[in-house]
């Protein structure tokens, strides 16, 4: 059975628009914890990839990282390709362009909300649930 922890975290992926990627550490800030690691492990125990965007989360400065679905890091990457990110030599292309911020919450225990701040736009985008 799934942690309280790791639920608030696949709802944070279910966040990230589809051809943008964020880090483990900006879910980790967004929920209000300092356990990046802790990020790390349950965003890989995913249950419900790729529909569930995990493919989405790469390390601090754009670097692939892991992944455990399908055949791994290749498997990552042909995702991310399909949403139209580019990687070359292991590291997202454009990364600063295509990181996705979380909005700001008001406090830790308060209910994962559905929008995030683009870097393209520079303008709050609200997802569909």
């Amino acid at each position: 059975m799934a942690t309280l922890f790791q639920r608030r975290v696949w709802e944070a992926l279910r966040l990230i628009p589809r051809g943008r990627v964020t880090t483990y550490g900006e879910i980790a800030r967004y929920l209000g914890t300092g356990a990046v690691r802790a990020v790390g492990t349950a965003v890989g125990n995913n249950p419900d990839a790729p529909e569930v965007p995990c493919h989405r989360v790469v390390r601090a400065g754009g670097t692939i990282g892991r992944y455990s679905g399908g055949d791994g890091v290749p498997t990552k990457i042909a995702l991310l390709k399909e949403e139209g990110i580019t990687v070359a030599d292991g590291r997202v292309v454009a990364f600063d362009q295509l990181m996705w911020y979380y909005p700001p919450r008001l406090r830790k225990d308060e209910p994962v909300a559905g929008a995030g701040t683009s870097v393209l736009s520079g303008k709050t985008e609200v997802l569909p649930p």
